[in-house]
């Protein structure tokens, strides 16, 4: 006796295999793909948006704010709203809003950042051992 539901399927020529369903049997659930839906960016990690931001530049050290320690936090919400909280090598460093407007430059091309925000602080003071062991060596520290 044949199966109902195969009359109505034409059968594979000769060494052709037809290609299984991918449709999930009954009362299966397909588990939720990793990439959020068409048009939309997930969120960058922290380490992501870290690694943008070593592209940022202190103009008068020339190295990195990130190898220098000037990036204190880096926080980032599931939605792609991004937090840094940075600091200057002094409070009265004339390059500080150079380096911002870099800062809001890199977030805001970064993929799946929503809005960013920077905050500056001066506490806890940054000092030379913030810095990263390469950024002590370009600049003698070690």
């Amino acid at each position: 006796m044949s199966d109902p539901a195969s009359e109505h399927m034409p059968e594979p020529a000769s060494g052709e295999q037809r290609a299984p369903s991918t449709e999930p049997a009954s009362g299966e659930q397909r588990a939720p793909s990793p990439e959020p839906p068409s048009g939309e960016q997930r969120a960058p990690s922290p380490e992501e948006v870290r690694e943008a931001l070593m592209m940022v530049v202190d103009p008068e050290i020339g190295l990195p704010i990130v190898e220098l320690g000037l990036v204190y936090d880096i926080a980032v919400d599931a939605d792609g709203d991004v937090q840094v909280t940075y600091t200057l090598t002094s409070m009265g460093c004339p390059v500080g809003p150079m380096i911002d407007g870099q800062i809001n430059e890199i977030l805001g091309m970064l993929p799946g950042v929503k809005s960013h925000k920077t905050t500056i602080v001066f506490q806890p003071p940054w000092t030379p051992e913030k810095m990263s062991d390469e950024a002590k060596a370009a600049l003698g520290y070690l």
